[in-house]
């Protein structure tokens, strides 16, 4: 009794263990297209780069401001003199030797340089901010590439799906042929026809099993999972509703919302500001600059002596030999070179780069639109006639294959038919994936949150 007893609490232990495991995969969820997009943001290097860049434009700027303070430094020395040379506290020549121990602390501030140092920090600031902006623009194409690399695994599951379905229908009809050869209804060559057309769906099934695993790695490369093989995503496509009147979508209205927040359009526009104030920056090196400067000095000599020749002590000489200044200084530039001048021309030239480069992203920003807009209205009819397509050779096939259960048509005829089907199919399903991540680009060109990035 006790030997059973122990028994059916093992049982009862390994059920307990076995329904933990179970719960604890089913609890791994399918990865959606956010979880994928924030496990990319946060562990792609390449965007960590471009984090330590932005910190490291934050620095300049907040060194930048800094620079307005004054500049304070401190000296001392301890000199030895051997030979001839002047006594420091009686300027008289002697041939002894002696040691001396000054101290200093000195102190300038710029009071006027052209306003440089102003400029600088305005520049700086916009600077700053371009790579603010252009971090944030990383993160978006990052999301971008991970969202093409999720809907290429959805396409190819749905080829998979599709090809399964061929190899089942191909499946049954070899079974078919074979039972109607038995009886004598057909042909031994009819069973030839059906095993190809077995295999070449095996084939088909084989070769986009493999094009759904290198779609998989691809996404596990964009995200940088680690220690990681396979992934499971949400894959259900949603559905879409097919438009009968079509809707046009203004490039327009489109391009004066993207034009106001895209990070990269608002980095370049704070890279022109930035040239701008280079410019200034640069005139300001031919203008007079004036600075105030100030110390304290003193220091011990051991030829500081007293009436009876003993030298001073070094707290007494500390206080006795401090001196002191204060002064202005003028620097007016006359000639350099023509370097100045040569530096204002090439930060012109920097300018007109920076301004020229904003044409050119809002151009390709337009255009780039245009053709989404375009692609948008062209695949609302492509993806109502797909669907018709696909209908139409889904009764046909239908068709086909009780024609061929009734030996109406041939194998050949039959795996014709079910090739247009499911190349039917294949044509449906990429447009429903294209027109969605269309839908998409142009929602996020519109402002509206597609990705949650912050």
């Amino acid at each position: 009794m006790a030997y059973q007893y122990i028994m059916k609490l093992k049982l009862i232990f390994q059920l307990i263990l076995f329904l933990l495991c179970g719960a604890h995969l089913f609890s791994q969820e399918a990865w959606t297209l956010d979880e994928c997009v924030a496990h990319a943001l946060t562990h792609n290097l390449q965007l960590k780069d471009f984090s330590y860049t932005s910190d490291a434009g934050r620095e300049s700027y907040k060194q930048s401001v800094r620079n307005l303070l004054p500049s304070v430094s401190a000296s001392s020395s301890y000199t030895i003199n051997f030979g001839r040379s002047t006594d420091p506290f009686t300027n008289d020549v002697v041939t002894t030797e002696f040691f001396s121990n000054p101290f200093s602390l000195d102190g300038f501030i710029d009071l006027f340089q052209g306003f440089q140092k102003i400029n600088t920090i305005k520049a700086s600031k916009f600077l700053h901010k371009a790579l603010n902006e252009e971090t944030l623009q990383q993160k978006y194409l990052l999301a971008f590439r991970v969202m093409e690399a999720f809907n290429n695994v959805r396409f190819f599951e749905g080829l998979v799906a599709i090809s399964k379905e061929q190899l089942a229908v191909s499946k049954t009809n070899y079974q078919l042929v074979e039972k109607q050869i038995e009886l004598g209804l057909m042909a031994g060559a009819d069973l030839y026809e059906a095993k190809s057309a077995l295999l070449t769906d095996e084939l088909n099934l084989t070769q986009s099993e493999n094009q759904l695993a290198a779609a998989k790695l691809s996404l596990i490369q964009e995200m940088n999972l680690e220690n990681v093989a396979d992934i499971t995503i949400q894959s259900k496509l949603e559905q879409i509703q097919l438009i009968e009147n079509k809707i046009e979508m203004k490039s327009d209205s489109v391009y004066a919302i993207a034009r106001e927040f895209l990070p990269l359009i608002k980095a370049q526009k704070l890279r022109a500001k930035a040239a701008k104030k280079q410019v200034a920056v640069s005139r300001g090196r031919l203008y007079p600059s004036l600075s105030l400067f100030a110390g304290v000095g003193t220091g011990y000599f051991e030829t500081t002596r007293d009436t009876l020749g003993n030298t001073l002590p070094f707290r007494e000489q500390f206080r006795d030999n401090t001196s002191r200044f204060v002064g202005v200084r003028l620097n007016v530039p006359i000639s350099n070179g023509w370097s100045a001048r040569s530096s204002v021309k090439q930060a012109k030239i920097e300018k007109l780069r920076a301004e020229n480069n904003l044409k050119v992203q809002e151009q390709v920003l337009f255009q780039t639109i245009q053709q989404l807009v375009q692609e948008y209205n062209s695949l609302q009819v492509e993806m109502h006639q797909s669907n018709q397509n696909m209908e139409a050779q889904r009764l046909a096939f239908t068709i086909a294959q009780k024609r061929y259960e009734k030996g109406m048509i041939n194998g050949i005829e039959l795996f014709t038919a079910k090739n247009i089907f499911a190349n039917a199919q294949n044509v449906y399903l990429q447009v429903r994936l294209r027109s969605e991540v269309n839908k998409s680009t142009l929602d996020f060109y519109s402002g509206l949150p597609v990705f949650n990035i912050n």
